[in-house]
């Protein structure tokens, strides 16, 4: 059964750290307006509504948040779910509560159906982070709630909606520092996605817990007997354990087994300063053996959600492996509740919403970072896809942290070269860079950067800029994006400029002159073909695609006429529609073209494809998404298109991954003998993990097939993840 939240509860906790009547008074004003907007409302658990949005500011109080953000938690769905305005909360609340609860409600419920919303849906909390981080606490706190509430929802509601909470909402979590948060979404997002594997590491867990549990105490005792030898007073000494998901990606990302993981039990010395843990570090090193390469100093240098911490891992002398960390009391509060902690409300302080800002900012440098491309992705427009992934790939799952030659760190995923290191730092240094050095010594561009490195970008004004070559070396999304935005721009400008020669070489035998292509001539004649200003024109040209010839013959007022355009249009036509009947396979302008289907990726019509002029083989048709195609050679890549006319059966390869249990193999095989596919091939095996990978090669006529038959699958109990396989 769920816990009911209720108003008494979370004024109780409220009134620990705010006491102001007025503020009160405002909080159940506010709760007041709440119960009554959703009165007519229930949870899927058959719950008042009312409780959600209690439970939320409760979970913010237990954040120490300030009035106005408990007041915007508890009418967070209004605007969304019940007839209230924007003006009805401005007049009652005042418009800093007013813009937090607008903000939450544009965020707005994501599509499970569509990838684009989602796309949209998590661009949008992005950016609303970028404008108030108070937004994106709220949304934190809900989906929190929510996620322990998830039982009520459907089975495929349900792995839709924690598969997204580990893509994106713990990772946020984690950047502000709300461990305990975060820890909590991971691990009820594991027993939704992998539940065999998560029971699997909690049996274990508890295993070791009864196990060590006395090693533990033993070693606790130890050290406080080694501390007092030392006059170390006024400390903290306690027991941890590892949460499940952090043990699940350890052992299926950096394929450890459990035996291998130190970390799953930890003692936690608390103290009162800083050198007092310098103190503390080197007595349990004076008496224990410390394991090499496994010391950390996170005091010195912070983790970018502001975590700092000393780790050592040492062995008892019983020959067991314990990690240490060692902090002081204000270290462990930041540790546990993060950026919350240092700007808990404290009704003696000044609060300033742009200040506040400001300050987070300065102490999150990923925090600085997604305000610039934030602001990117407002003046230019930028894709939701594009940005999202930047954000995820750039910020949310950085890991590698390096160094600017005056110390500040600059955090990067790993595999980074100097180029996203440069692109870091600004568009101008990465686009004027003509070499790197790291530690002093100079390396090549695509040189794999390493935490702790100190980089040095070398930049000329001479040059022009990156190259084709620089988009395969760097990795991270923000890099490739500016090149990419470089190399567009210097593309059109050279397109325009040969666009501009064509046409004036076709004006001056006609005696005509450039100055006569004005943006109305060009609307006039060429609106049709998306092309409005005398720019657009050129590049057209360019391109290729608005001929020379048609722009002089408008010009002159001597247009082709209608019978001999129709003419040309057909003789196009025919070229384009020359296809291959065998391959179902068309070349423009081949009649009987060589073609294969490539077997690496085995594309099937209806998927984006290219063609490849191989060596003596005729042309390849790779899928647009095959991991070769990266490695080819642009300039031998033909267009090719499906035919209408297809008639006959392609192969392609899907990969089914769920748990390993009897018959599952026979569910599959019956799932697709139901419909009008044909299995060519199975191979079945089974992992360390517990898991059944099963990968078939099935015979079928389109894409759409193949996405009707991977949905049946989905529905067989087990199975929890199904891809089309490109390699």
């Amino acid at each position: 059964m769920e816990t009911l939240m209720t108003f008494e509860k979370l004024i109780d906790n409220v009134k620990t750290y705010i006491r102001r009547e007025s503020d009160l008074a405002r909080l159940e004003a506010a709760y007041q307006m709440s119960s009554f907007k959703h009165a007519t409302q229930t949870r899927k658990s058959g719950a008042p509504y009312i409780t959600h949005p209690l439970a939320v500011a409760y979970i913010l109080s237990e954040l120490s948040a300030g009035p106005n953000t408990l007041i915007a938690a508890l009418l967070h769905d209004t605007l969304e779910d019940t007839p209230t305005s924007y003006d009805e909360i401005k007049a009652q609340f005042g418009e800093e509560v007013a813009q937090l609860v607008d903000g939450v409600t544009k965020i707005g419920k994501i599509s499970f159906n569509q990838e684009v919303s989602q796309a949209d849906n998590h661009q949008k909390m992005l950016l609303a982070m970028g404008k108030d981080i108070r937004v994106v606490l709220i949304k934190i706190a809900d989906r929190l709630h929510n996620m322990r509430t998830i039982h009520y929802q459907s089975s495929e509601k349900q792995l839709k909606i924690a598969n997204e909470t580990l893509d994106i909402y713990a990772p946020l979590a984690h950047r502000l520092g709300l461990f305990k948060i975060k820890a909590e979404l991971e691990d009820i997002s594991l027993r939704i996605v992998n539940g065999p594997f998560y029971h699997r590491i909690k049996h274990l867990i508890e295993n070791q817990e009864q196990i060590k549990n006395v090693s533990i105490e033993h070693m606790m005792s130890k050290i406080k007997e080694h501390l007092s030898e030392h006059h170390v007073e006024h400390y903290q000494i306690s027991g941890r354990t590892k949460n499940i998901y952090s043990i699940y990606k350890k052992m299926t990302k950096q394929n450890k087994d459990f035996e291998d993981i130190y970390d799953i039990l930890a003692i936690r010395v608390i103290v009162d300063r800083i050198e007092d843990c310098y103190q503390v570090l080197g007595v349990i090193h004076a008496h224990f053996i410390p394991i090499p390469k496994r010391f950390k100093d996170y005091i010195a240098v912070p983790k970018p959600n502001m975590y700092q911490s000393l780790h050592t891992t040492i062995l008892s002398d019983d020959g067991s492996i314990f990690e240490v960390q060692i902090r002081t009391y204000e270290m462990d509060k930041v540790a546990e509740y993060g950026i919350a902690a240092h700007w808990a409300y404290k009704e003696s302080k000044e609060y300033s919403k742009e200040k506040e800002q400001f300050e987070i900012a300065q102490k999150l440098k990923w925090y600085a970072d997604l305000l610039k491309m934030s602001e990117d992705a407002d003046d230019k427009n930028e894709g939701a896809n594009e940005f999202v992934q930047t954000v995820k790939n750039d910020i949310l799952e950085a890991n590698v942290y390096v160094f600017t030659p005056k110390g500040q760190v600059v955090e990067l995923t790993k595999g980074c070269t100097p180029i996203d290191f440069a692109y870091r730092i600004h568009s101008d240094v990465g686009n004027k860079m003509v070499g790197a050095s790291v530690n002093n010594r100079i390396v090549p561009l695509d040189y794999e950067l390493q935490t702790g490195d100190i980089v040095a970008i070398r930049t000329s004004k001479n040059v022009t800029g990156p190259s084709e070559d620089w988009l395969k070396m760097a990795k991270s999304s923000h890099a490739r994006h500016k090149i990419k935005g470089f190399l567009n721009k210097q593309n059109k400008d050279n397109l325009l400029e040969m666009g501009k020669d064509m046409i004036e070489r076709e004006l001056t035998p006609l005696k005509l002159e450039m100055s006569q292509i004005t943006d109305e001539f060009v609307v006039k004649h060429f609106s049709k073909n998306m092309t409005e200003t005398v720019e657009d024109l050129f590049v057209e040209v360019g391109k290729g695609i608005i001929s020379p010839k048609t722009v002089a013959a408008k010009l002159s007022g001597k247009e082709l006429d209608k019978e001999t355009m129709l003419q040309r249009q057909l003789e196009k036509a025919k070229r384009i529609l020359t296809t291959n009947h065998e391959s179902g396979l068309i070349v423009e302008g081949l009649s009987t073209p060589q073609i294969k289907i490539a077997n690496c990726c085995l594309p099937v019509p209806g998927d984006s494809i290219v063609g490849y002029v191989t060596k003596g083989s005729g042309i390849a048709v790779h899928h647009e998404n095959c991991p070769n195609v990266k490695n080819l050679t642009e300039m031998r890549f033909v267009d090719v298109y499906w035919a209408t006319n297809i008639t006959r059966k392609y192969p392609t390869r899907i990969q089914i991954i769920g748990q390993n249990r009897d018959n599952i193999l026979s569910e599959i095989i019956a799932t697709i003998n139901a419909t009008s596919l044909t299995i060519a091939e199975v191979n079945a095996i089974s992992n360390a993990r517990l898991e059944s990978i099963t990968t078939l090669k099935i015979l079928t006529s389109s894409k759409s097939e193949i996405e009707n038959v991977m949905v049946n699958l989905m529905k067989i109990n087990n199975i929890y993840h199904i891809e089309r396989r490109f390699k």
